[in-house]
This record gives structure tokens, C-alpha cells and sequence, in this order.
């Protein structure tokens, strides 16, 4: 209970910095439930971030722009319910991610 703050801060952190907050919360952090969240955060933004770029390039082609808007999407909504869930105390996964790291 004592670790939904930072829960909630790995989540909304992709809004703001994707990257060095999860590290530094992965650093500090003695839980390894929280330690597991943070990596998952970091791999799920590196994963949206190719993702986004590949899309980007295939504009040209006109896949590329459901792509662009479906992973976009993906960025905003998903930490939105991760936000969700340590608010209620709930386990969340990262898709895409949640299972590269047990």
C-alpha cells in the first residue's frame, strides 16, 4: 500500500519523463513488485517509441497512418489504466512487455 504513490508516479511518468523515472524509481526501490512495474514501464515506452518510428516511415506507404494512430493511442490510454489500477491496488502488466521480464 505504502508504494501506490510511486506506482502511480512510474505510470503517469511516460506523460512527462518515459524514461528517467522509472530508472530512478528501479533504482531506489527495494520492492521487487515496483522494481518489475518500473521495468516494464521503461521497455513499454522503448517499445511505443520504435513502434512510432517505424509507423512514421511507413506514412509513405499509407500503413503507416493507422499505425501512427493506433500506437499513439496505445501511449496515452494504456498508462491511463496503469494509473487506474495502483489507485485501486491492483496488479497491472504492461501489454506488449508484461511478460518479457518476470
Amino acid at each position: 500500500m505504502e508504494n501506490t504513490g510511486l506506482k502511480v508516479l512510474v505510470h503517469a511518468s511516460a506523460f512527462f519523463a518515459p524514461f528517467l523515472v522509472p530508472v530512478i524509481v528501479f533504482l531506489i526501490s527495494e520492492d521487487k513488485e515496483l522494481k518489475k512495474l518500473s521495468i516494464q514501464a521503461l521497455l513499454f515506452q522503448l517499445v511505443i517509441g520504435a513502434l512510432l518510428f517505424i509507423s512514421s516511415w511507413l506514412v509513405i506507404f499509407l500503413i503507416g497512418i493507422p499505425m501512427l494512430i493506433v500506437f499513439g493511442l496505445m501511449g496515452v490510454i494504456v498508462p491511463i489504466m496503469g494509473i487506474i489500477k495502483a489507485l485501486n491496488n491492483e496488479y497491472f502488466d504492461y501489454p506488449i512487455v508484461g511478460s518479457w521480464y518476470q
